[in-house]
């Protein structure tokens, strides 16, 4: 094959899908979505995390066990649960996990839109930090796979499933959501 710089001719291009604006601006407000979600989550904002969600919503908590080399499910919980959850979380907090401060990174690896829902992976990685600043450690470590619901001008979270790598989480547990 020639080449395209010595003989002047254009490199061919790989082919691409068409890609409209709409598809573009769908994906851009899931991707919006699921940080916004991270960021009220943070601020243990619990009302503005459920109002990013539909009524539908539902949450869980999974994980591998290789001790009975099957998946287990650790909380699943629809909007209502998640709501009382938040509601009685206060009482079920230790002293230790008042004193942390946890921050989440995540970055989100896939979007899939279907024209009606969009279906998202994304990395986790969750730090608690000391109230006095002291001490950062990584807590742990998962993948959101979400699923997000176009019924209305904004996209809300229609399912959210935090599949755990870390399954140790110390004193803290797992009663804040990931």
């Amino acid at each position: 094959m020639a080449n395209p710089k010595k003989s002047g001719a254009k490199p061919k291009k790989a082919a691409r899908p068409a890609v409209d604006g709409d598809i573009l601006a769908r994906e851009k407000a899931a991707r919006d979505l699921i940080y916004r979600s991270c960021l009220a989550l943070d601020d243990m904002d619990f009302t503005a995390y459920l109002a990013l969600c539909h009524a539908d919503f539902r949450y869980v908590i999974s994980t591998y066990s290789p001790e009975l080399r099957k998946d287990i499910i650790w909380l699943d919980h629809d909007k209502a649960a998640m709501t009382t959850l938040f509601d009685v979380l206060p009482s079920h907090a230790s002293d230790n996990l008042l004193r942390l401060d946890l921050s989440r990174h995540l970055t989100v690896y896939t979007i899939d839109d279907d024209g009606k829902q969009a279906s998202a992976v994304s990395s986790l990685q969750v730090y608690t930090t000391t109230l006095d600043g002291g001490i950062t450690e990584l807590l742990g470590v998962a993948k959101y796979f979400d699923t997000i619901a176009f019924d209305k001008k904004e996209p809300l979270l229609l399912s959210r499933e935090v599949r755990l790598k870390t399954r140790m989480l110390g004193e803290t547990g797992s009663h804040i959501p990931f």
